[in-house]
């Protein structure tokens, strides 16, 4: 097992080394600029689409606004409260200066992803519309060129296990255990059963679980993490500061840190900025295939604002929160850290907002990445595949939240799974980055 592990590690720091960093961000800077600028300049226009995009305006079985909330279900997630930690912890603060640049980069990724997501989808023998990576691999380019769509279903199904739901069970499982000493057994059968009832709905109860939970758990932990800055208010530019210097520079050593070099608070920024926002990964379009719209533009405006609500506001809102707060000098990581930071910011309270904040947003990515793993098993093996795919989830769940010795490699394997999908994806968008060019620029010349 030990071999095992080591050879796993081995693997994770090959698939996300230099050249993975360099693949994601070099395509999303390519598609931004190819795109010139659109994504940043349309912001305005984004959140538009997205207040209009409450009511169905064409084919599909749910909303544009629902699309968005069920792969924010997805992202928003451990990604926020842990992931931001964590990077911190190992790369210092400068780490969140590359979270958000790749998280704005990142906007043109999940725009593109978006668009041809829509323009390429199909209708299953259910009668509802699928589509996804696998789906513009098949039929935007040539025939060989299909390969590359199984491998991402694969590494989509397998990852979903591990990132989107041993993962995310345990996360619940452990934080309430430790703040309100709930037994895992009973959590992780408490989240069975409520999975369960949604997952039977299929994609059009998860989204309108997802539309409701989403902006109520986002907005909570917003108002918390803004209270903690609020508090420490006078603090808050020599943070920024220290944020931009510490992208440039080594962080030295201080209190429990152990100091890192640049290429720490790169890689670390960039890698669970993509961990937590998923632009490249793949993962989102396979909700927005499934929205309700007559055009592939329109989603893909509105798609984009995942990127920005996951990473530029939340996450800042979470990295802010342990900088001014000091909390990163402590040694601590992981969601302990953030805990920590909103704990001192607001004591008594704080602590307790990370740990519903947390519970909520593992359980809608749990939720979100059921259906992520549903379509790439139903690409392999077609509708037949789904309820058996459905119950194998609902039963990963309790065994995930009892899990301890062996969650550790879980999260390695997956997180090496999780790159392996955006290879293919990362390379099917810049073949297919033409398309994405053509239809933006006719449907903006259009007047809108």
């Amino acid at each position: 097992m030990e071999s095992l592990v080591e050879l796993t590690k081995q693997l994770n720091g090959l698939v996300w080394g230099p050249l993975m960093l360099v693949l994601i961000l070099g395509t999303g800077l390519y598609l931004m600029g190819g795109l010139r600028a659109m994504p940043v300049r349309r912001l305005g226009y984004g959140l538009r689409m997205l207040w209009r995009g409450r009511r169905e305006a064409g084919e599909g079985e749910i909303s544009p606004f629902n699309a968005l909330m069920t792969s924010l279900s997805a992202t928003i997630g451990t990604g926020n409260i842990a992931g931001v930690a964590t990077a911190i912890a190992l790369g210092g603060p400068g780490a969140l200066f590359w979270m958000w640049c790749t998280a704005l980069v990142g906007m043109a990724t999940k725009y593109a992803e978006a668009v041809l997501a829509v323009r390429y989808r199909e209708q299953d023998e259910q009668g509802n519309h699928v589509g996804g990576p696998m789906y513009y691999i098949k039929n935007g380019l040539d025939g060989h060129w299909a390969w590359l769509g199984t491998l991402f279903a694969i590494f989509g199904a397998l990852a979903g296990f591990g990132i989107g739901n041993t993962v995310q069970a345990n996360s619940v499982a452990d934080v309430l255990q430790s703040r309100l000493a709930i037994d895992p057994v009973f959590t992780g059968l408490v989240m069975a059963v409520l999975a369960a009832l949604v997952l039977i709905g299929g994609i059009r109860r998860i989204a309108e679980v997802a539309g409701r939970l989403v902006p109520f758990m986002a907005i909570a932990y917003l108002l918390g993490g803004l209270a903690v800055l609020v508090l420490h208010l006078q603090a808050l530019p020599a943070a920024l500061l220290e944020i931009l210097e510490q992208a440039f520079t080594p962080t030295a050593a201080s209190g429990g840190f152990a100091g890192s070099a640049v290429w720490a608070a790169i890689r670390f920024g960039v890698a669970r900025g993509i961990f937590s926002n998923e632009a490249g990964l793949g993962s989102a379009p396979i909700a927005h295939a499934a929205a309700a719209t007559d055009n592939p533009v329109r989603q893909g405006t509105i798609a984009m604002l995942g990127t920005f609500i996951d990473t530029l506001i939340i996450c800042s809102i979470t990295g802010l929160a342990i900088v001014v707060t000091g909390a990163w000098r402590s040694g601590e990581t992981g969601a302990s850290l953030s805990s920590m930071a909103f704990e001192q910011g607001l004591p008594g309270v704080g602590g307790y907002v990370v740990t519903f904040g947390l519970a909520i947003f593992a359980f809608t990515t749990l939720l979100g990445w059921s259906f992520y793993g549903e379509k790439c098993v139903e690409y392999l093996f077609g509708v037949r595949a789904i309820t058996p795919f459905r119950l194998l989830w609902v039963v990963m769940i309790p065994i995930g939240a009892m899990a301890q010795d062996q969650l550790s490699f879980v999260w390695l394997v997956a997180d090496t799974l999780n790159a392996l999908m955006a290879v293919p994806n990362l390379l099917a968008l810049l073949l297919l980055s033409p398309v994405v060019f053509s239809l933006t620029r006719d449907y903006f010349q259009g007047g809108r």
